[in-house]
């Protein structure tokens, strides 16, 4: 199936203009960039995400109200999937030592519902568990399994016989959960997932996001260089340059505008960056390539218009690909839930972007090298 078989636009003589529109793109992305800022996910700024899933529909409205006061400081809530998930996600990463009290009063009261004042010490207690002792190993058998189906996270502290210390852990899901318990008792739910990320590891994820980036660049850029020449590589760098950067205005130019868009910037993201990057070039190498077997055709052909040839006789091709591709992201831009909906609409926009960019920038800075120079471009 061949589309556009007889094409034949100037696409050279619109690069000028396109210049200007991707300048102005630019400007107002990077502006929005500076201005606004970029939102980053738990990966690079740290804190803890907790996912939770209850049995029936919920009110986000209704969430926030019940963990506004419980501690925590300020928490995002929003929702996460269908109508039965949420997303909460805080700065910290433990529970704050002003908490302690009222955690150790909780689980307290947990265990003199199953023994009233039973005789008990504590023998260790970190950040993250309190260790309980016991005057006999079958009270703490007993004790750890209750307080597990209680919704704690109960454990002995080992498995010998004469073990008489139960561990309970106290992180940040468990002291939500302790309290959602409570204030949504007609509403089961389940912790589904908790992650964790210091500010240290955040700070080192980002700058090595931003290296693998640049350095995938680079590498393309003396691949090219090989393959081609040194201006087809540098206008192909140029372009993805251009996707990439212009991508990543939109993310700072949509959040808090189109709803379902707060996009923040993720290790998924980044992911996404990386397979635009490979895609976009690939469409770039391609336009190459039927420029090069053209200009060993042609060898003393006008080369605008052997260049505009080139990119009419990929077009089809460009298009079928490009298409089928944008319609499979859309699909999972819609319907992905919120784990997939950056990724998919990095690579919806990047795709489109990326198209562009292999017309507009990469040929037209080939071109203009060109005409500008006088270099003839023989192989």
């Amino acid at each position: 199936m061949r589309l556009f078989e007889n094409l034949n636009i100037d696409f050279l003589s619109k690069r000028k203009l396109f210049y200007v529109v991707s300048t102005v793109i630019f400007v107002v992305g990077l502006l929005n960039v500076v201005f606004r800022g970029l939102e980053f996910g738990i990966d690079f700024k740290g804190g803890s995400e907790i996912v939770l899933q209850f049995e029936n529909p919920i009110e986000i409205g209704k969430i926030r109200t019940n963990l506004s006061n419980i501690g925590l400081g300020e928490l995002e809530i929003k929702t996460f999937g269908d109508e039965r998930g949420v997303l909460i996600r805080t700065e910290l990463q433990e529970i704050p030592k002003e908490l302690y009290p009222k955690v150790i009063t909780t689980i307290d009261e947990a265990i003199n519902k199953v023994f009233p004042s039973l005789p008990k010490t504590i023998s260790d207690s970190s950040s993250s568990s309190i260790t309980y002792s016991f005057e006999s190993a079958d009270t703490a058998s007993v004790l750890s399994d209750r307080l597990f189906f209680a919704g704690f996270q109960a454990g002995k502290v080992s498995e010998e016989v004469d073990n008489k210390e139960v561990i309970i852990r106290v992180g940040i899901s468990d002291w939500i959960k302790e309290n959602l318990k409570v204030k949504m008792s007609g509403n089961t739910f389940q912790v589904l997932r908790e992650d964790r990320v210091g500010p240290k590891v955040g700070a080192e994820l980002k700058q090595n996001a931003v290296l693998a980036i640049f350095f995938s660049l680079v590498v393309i850029l003396i691949y090219l260089g090989f393959r081609f020449k040194f201006i087809f590589a540098f206008g192909a760098v140029a372009a993805l340059f251009h996707d990439v950067l212009i991508t990543l205005g939109l993310y700072a130019l949509l959040y808090d505008v189109i709803p379902g868009l707060n996009l923040e910037i993720s290790l998924t993201i980044v992911a996404a960056f990386l397979t635009l990057i490979g895609y976009s070039i690939n469409d770039t190498v391609i336009v190459f390539d039927r420029v090069r077997e053209t200009l060993k055709l042609h060898k003393n052909g006008n080369i605008k218009d052997l260049i505009n040839q080139s990119i009419n006789k990929t077009m089809s091709r460009t298009i079928l690909t490009g298409g089928t591709t944008l319609l499979t992201v859309l699909v999972l831009m819609i319907f992905g839930g919120e784990v997939l909906r950056s990724f998919a609409f990095t690579l919806f926009f990047g795709i489109i972007i990326g198209t562009y960019s292999s017309i507009f920038v990469a040929s037209a800075i080939v071109y203009d090298y060109s005409e500008k120079y006088k270099k003839k471009l023989d192989f």
